[in-house]
């Protein structure tokens, strides 16, 4: 590893990206913290050090992006960017029969179009140094939850831009790895029962009466789980494997149950699948259980 490297992760005021700020300072990393407030950015430099430099950035802004870059990039004075870290990222949830489209236009515009922005917006930096892009995805990516869709379909499209830019850049010495966490334990956890209620809440009677009972139980289902789920240091721990081991993997599985769930989405046929995952998120188990 090159003395004193440099860099950006986005997303970085609380969860995974504040784990990750913490982990990559820690290790002797120079981080540019992507926040969307200032006062997001001076509590990570309070917790981690004057080796954190915050850069105000919303991802799904196109100006703001570029902004960002050419502040980092005079910060560097044409060192270079050992990483980047695309972590900012939304979760979407509910029945897409009664989904507004701008809702998952929004999911779109910041786990996708946001992080194919930012990695554009940065990329030369990374090559001056021949750095490396960590993208962090979903354990999602490998198969879709019920009233996931939008969360999921982003997370599906987050690893194949991962995949393509991971051959495309090859060529050119550039390492890119995508990070597939499960049930990690996150301030998000009562973010999206809140949103959750919401969303019901604006819902018709008619979707209510389709799929109330079975969002509620989703809700409940996904909130346990993430609850009882691993400390966000496991997902910055895989984070800093994927930025500074010799030979990073494409792929890094992490979290509780991460590892159980790609093997049950490899191997069970997808019949059984849809019955474990309706088991697991609490849906009706037969035709005529809920209301036509």
């Amino acid at each position: 590893m090159k003395e004193n490297p440099s860099v950006v992760i986005t997303g970085a005021s609380s969860g995974i990206g504040r784990a990750a700020v913490k982990r990559m300072s820690g290790a002797g990393w120079r981080v540019f913290a992507g926040v969307r407030r200032e006062a997001d950015g001076q509590k990570l430099v309070e917790e981690s050090g004057n080796r954190v430099e915050p850069v105000l950035m919303d991802v799904s802004d196109a100006g703001a992006v570029a902004q960002a870059a050419a502040f980092v990039q005079e910060r560097l004075g044409g060192a270079g960017l050992a990483g980047l870290v695309n972590n900012a990222g939304i979760g979407v949830t509910g029945p897409l029969e009664y989904l507004p489209a701008a809702e998952l236009r929004r999911q779109f515009e910041v786990n996708v179009f946001g992080l194919l922005s930012v990695t554009q917006a940065f990329l030369p930096a990374i090559r001056t140094a021949r750095g490396r892009i960590v993208n962090v995805g979903s354990i999602g990516d490998r198969f879709t939850m019920p009233f996931g869709g939008p969360l999921c379909a982003s997370k599906h499209a987050v690893a194949s831009l991962n995949d393509a830019l991971r051959q495309e850049l090859y060529p050119f010495g550039i390492f890119v790895s995508l990070i597939e966490p499960a049930s990690i334990r996150t301030d998000a956890v009562g973010k999206l029962a809140e949103e959750n209620r919401e969303r019901l809440a604006r819902m018709s009677p008619e979707a209510r009466a389709r799929y109330g009972e079975s969002f509620e139980k989703f809700t409940r289902k996904a909130v346990e789980q993430e609850e009882v789920g691993s400390p966000p240091s496991v997902v910055a721990d895989a984070i800093c494997r994927a930025l500074t081991e010799r030979r990073p993997k494409a792929r890094y599985l992490c979290g509780k149950g991460a590892r159980l769930l790609a093997t049950m989405a490899w191997l069970l046929p997808e019949g059984v699948f849809d019955r474990v995952r309706g088991r697991l998120f609490g849906l009706p188990s037969r035709f005529g259980s809920q209301s036509a």
